[in-house]
This record gives structure tokens, C-alpha cells and sequence, in this order.
């Protein structure tokens, strides 16, 4: 197992490598609780929730989150041997279900995230994907660490509700409510964050995982006294009740009649190929401007999913040490294939798209180097589908203090930057800027890309931009033109 993993090679140890892949799941394990909520509640263009049917079925796309994730996270450890985790990806998920299924059917929408998943693979086959890593320059590429430093810090930021969109006014973000910090859960949260600080700063070994227990065991106390409660319970709001999970012990009853591996079978519910011909009847009556439609937001996921595991991968191999000269991790094309798999996975068994997930990081940051900690991540995602309850007992706001550190971690990067070079200095600043105030890893990296080729061009110095540069560049002002151009065309 050393041997296969390289686990003393990359510096790790097998315990660094199982509390490596424990935190990483408890920083990203609210996808299967979060997910469901998402696409499992909403109609797609034909009236129909998801997998066709007049009422929603949280359980089952709980139960596919899981196991997708489960199964792609486990041959990235297996095949990849890199300490990352897949799950469905959020903001993919989103725009998948309140873009693509308000038109077309939920069938169709996880059939072009299939076929988007497909493309990617063939990218990678054929050295694309790999060719454009390459290009870029060693400068954006530390930019992109740093930026999704911040990023994953203002996740567990707001994710634990310290960090609050005003929903009016010209400030878009606040803190706590009103400006003031208020209820219990950011309570817990604060401890929380108090806690991994004191324990990174002492050198204390499995520090991050000793400060998410720990919390959790405080959060569990918090609300047996407080009977805090969820934010959203059916129409009631509660801005100071818990963002996701309430932490409460099951009942014996809840956890022996959870749903379990013999419920697995129903996940076919879910696959596209339960229902590949009613897809088949339904392609052949699109018009044109159906096909332009599509092809416009097939692309759009392409891009996003291509350049988000870029920006991931190149940030945790950089957290890990375990970048070479070319700033790219060892196997990477094993790396961009199973994302590129588990892309297509995840609109096969149609719980939105699966990418790799920043959240990972966490995992790197208490200690993990190899692939068998995404096999203990994946593993526990599998063991999730049984132990559903034990999961939601663990809060965001006992999670997120991991990130709000790693983000840290990541930041010192920075350093690496030459500032006093405008070529460098400004596209650098564009990508780390933008990736936390858009909340999107493409963005971030997009205006980078645009800005690096710009300033270049005006410079006079065009012939130093590489030429997957100058590709990759034009395909981003596309991306950030897609509406105007949707509209330009007549495709709504």
C-alpha cells in the first residue's frame, strides 16, 4: 500500500492519510444534505421533479449524491492517487436547474451534462486539456492558488453565517446580522475557528480534525439547551438557527430504518438511460435555434468544469508541495481523466454534474499527500448512504472553521507573486480578486487569462503569448459574452 500510494515518497504517513481523508468529508459531506434541496425540489420544463415524477424524492437523490461521489472520489484515490475528492458540484448544480431544466426536460438537461462530460474526456485523450495546463504561466497559476485560498475561506465564511448577503442596499455582504454577530450557531462557529487557530498555531497533530469533533460536541450541547433549530423550517425563517444540519443525535429508530445498499437498485430512477429513448424522440423535433441553445450552454458547462478542476488541482497540488518545475502535479492526465469520468457520471445518474472539489484542501491541510486519503473520503461518502443521520449531526458551522484556516494556508502563496511586474502583477490581482467577489473559480481565472494576453498585445509583445493562450482567452470572452450572444442570436 505504501508502495502504490507512494505515501513516505510524497512525505505522508498512513494516519496522516485516513485524519486527511476524514476532513475532507466532513468539510464537504453537507452536498448530499444540500443537493437534494436544490435539484430535487424543483419541476424541470415539463412539470416533472426530478426523475420524472409529480413529487419530489429527496431520499433517492440523496442516496445518488452519495454514491456517485462515493464511487468517483475512490478512483480518483485508486487511479489518480492525488488527495481529491468529487462530488456534485454547487453553482454547476444550480445553474444546470434553473437554467437548463426550466427549458428542457430534467432527461435532457443531465443528457448535454453527460455529453459535456464526454467532451472533456475527449480533451483530456488527446492532450488538450493537459496542453492548455502547460501554457499557463507559472505566475497565474500561484494566482489561482491564492485566489481559491480566499475563495474557500469566504465559503466557510458564509457558509457558517459569519459572512451575510444584505439582500438590499449598495453593500452586498455584511457581518453576522445587521453588522452584528447574533445567535448561537455563530457562536459555536467563532469557538470553533478560536479552537483550530490555537491548535494549528501549537503544532497539535490532527489539529483540524480535532477542532471539528470538538465543535461538533459543543454544537450538539448548544442545541439540547437553546433548541436553536433549523434557518428554514417549511415557511418559518430563523436567521439565527443553524444553515444546514442541526446537530442532534438520531433516535435508534431513525438510524435502523434508514434507506440502505437495497435501495440502490431505485437509482436507475435517476439515469438518463431509463428514459435514453424518450431523449432520442425528443432531439429530433428541436429546431435550429434549439440546437444553437444548447450548444451554447453545453459550452458554458464545458468551460466552467474544465478550468474549475484546473484551478483546484494546481491549488492543493501547490498547498501539498507536490507540483513539478511545469507547476503540474504527478498523473496528471489520470487526474483529468477521472474528473472528466465523473463529469459524465454525474449526469448519467442525473444528480448534476461531478468535479473536484476545493473542500480538499482541507484534507491536504491536515496532512494528506496521497491517494488513500480520497479512498477514505469516497469510502465514508458510501458509508453515508447508511449512516445518513450520523452526517447531518455535524454543522457547517463546526465544518467550515477547516476552510477559513486552509484559506489561510493557501494565501501565503502570495508571496510568490512579482508584484513590481505590471505583466504579472495585474492579471495575478484580476484572478484573486474575482474568484471570492464572484463566487466563481472560472470567473477568477478567465479575467486573469483575458488580462494576461491584453496586456501583453498592447505591450507589443504578442509573440510571447503561447497559442493555446490566445485560444483559451477568446473562448473566456465567449463565456463572459454568452447572454449578449444568446440574445444576438435570437435563443432564449
Amino acid at each position: 500500500m505504501d508502495k502504490f500510494f507512494a505515501i513516505t515518497e510524497r512525505g505522508s504517513t498512513v494516519g496522516r492519510e485516513v485524519r486527511g481523508g476524514v476532513v475532507t468529508f466532513f468539510t464537504m459531506a453537507y452536498i448530499i444534505v444540500l443537493n437534494p434541496l436544490i435539484i430535487g425540489t424543483q419541476t424541470d420544463g415539463a412539470g416533472k421533479y426530478l426523475g420524472g415524477g409529480d413529487s419530489p424524492n429527496l431520499a433517492l437523490v440523496a442516496l445518488g449524491t452519495a454514491v456517485v461521489a462515493g464511487v468517483m472520489t475512490i478512483l480518483m484515490g485508486v487511479v489518480a492517487r492525488y488527495p481529491m475528492a468529487l462530488a456534485t458540484g454547487l453553482g454547476l448544480n444550480a445553474f444546470v436547474t434553473f437554467s437548463i431544466a426550466k427549458v428542457f426536460t430534467w432527461t435532457e438537461a443531465m443528457t448535454f451534462v453527460f455529453l459535456e462530460g464526454v467532451i472533456i474526456l475527449v480533451l483530456v485523450l488527446t492532450g488538450f486539456r493537459t496542453a492548455v495546463l502547460k501554457a499557463v504561466p507559472s505566475s497565474l497559476k500561484t494566482a489561482i492558488s491564492v485566489g481559491i485560498g480566499l475563495f474557500i475561506a469566504l465559503i466557510g465564511l458564509v457558509d457558517a453565517g459569519f459572512v451575510r448577503r444584505t439582500g438590499a442596499g449598495p453593500v452586498p455582504v455584511e457581518l453576522g446580522i445587521g453588522g452584528r454577530l447574533d445567535g448561537w450557531p455563530t457562536v459555536v462557529f467563532a469557538f470553533g475557528l478560536l479552537l483550530i487557530i490555537a491548535l494549528f498555531v501549537l503544532q497539535i497533530r490532527g489539529a483540524i480534525l480535532i477542532a471539528i469533533l470538538s465543535t461538533t460536541v459543543l454544537a450538539i450541547l448548544v442545541e439540547w439547551l437553546a433548541d436553536v433549530g433549523p434557518t428554514v423550517n417549511g415557511d418559518e425563517v430563523n436567521p439565527r438557527g443553524w444553515n444546514l444540519n442541526v446537530p442532534e443525535l438520531p433516535g435508534w429508530g431513525n438510524i435502523a430504518n434508514l434507506p440502505g445498499w437495497s435501495d440502490v437498485k431505485d437509482l436507475w430512477q435517476l439515469s438518463i438511460f431509463d428514459d435514453i429513448g424518450g431523449f432520442g424522440d425528443a432531439i429530433g423535433s428541436y429546431d435550429a435555434a434549439a440546437y444553437i441553445a444548447i450548444a451554447l450552454l453545453v459550452f458554458s458547462l464545458l468551460l466552467a468544469d474544465f478550468f474549475d478542476t484546473m484551478g483546484t488541482m494546481t491549488a492543493i497540488g501547490s498547498e501539498a508541495g507536490l507540483l513539478d518545475e511545469q507547476g503540474l502535479p504527478p498523473r496528471t492526465e489520470a487526474i483529468l481523466v477521472v474528473d472528466s469520468i465523473a463529469a459524465a457520471a454525474g449526469g448519467a445518474a442525473s444528480v448534476s454534474s461531478n468535479t473536484s472539489y476545493v473542500e480538499s484542501a482541507a484534507g491536504v491541510g491536515e496532512g494528506a499527500r496521497t491517494g488513500l486519503a480520497s479512498v477514505v473520503t469516497g469510502g465514508l461518502f458510501l458509508l453515508a448512504t447508511i449512516f445518513t443521520p450520523l452526517v447531518a449531526v455535524i454543522p457547517n458551522e463546526a465544518a467550515t472553521p477547516a476552510l477559513v484556516l486552509v484559506g489561510f494556508l493557501m494565501m501565503t502563496q502570495v508571496k510568490e507573486i512579482d508584484w513590481d511586474d505590471i505583466e504579472i502583477a495585474l492579471p495575478a490581482f484580476l484572478t484573486i480578486a474575482l474568484m471570492p467577489f464572484t463566487y466563481s473559480i472560472t470567473a477568477g481565472i478567465g479575467a486573469g487569462f483575458i488580462a494576461h494576453v491584453l496586456i501583453k498585445v498592447v505591450r507589443g509583445k504578442s509573440r510571447e503569448v503561447h497559442g493555446l493562450m490566445w485560444v483559451v482567452a477568446v473562448m473566456f470572452v465567449a463565456y463572459f459574452a454568452i447572454e449578449p450572444l444568446r440574445r444576438l442570436l435570437g435563443v432564449e
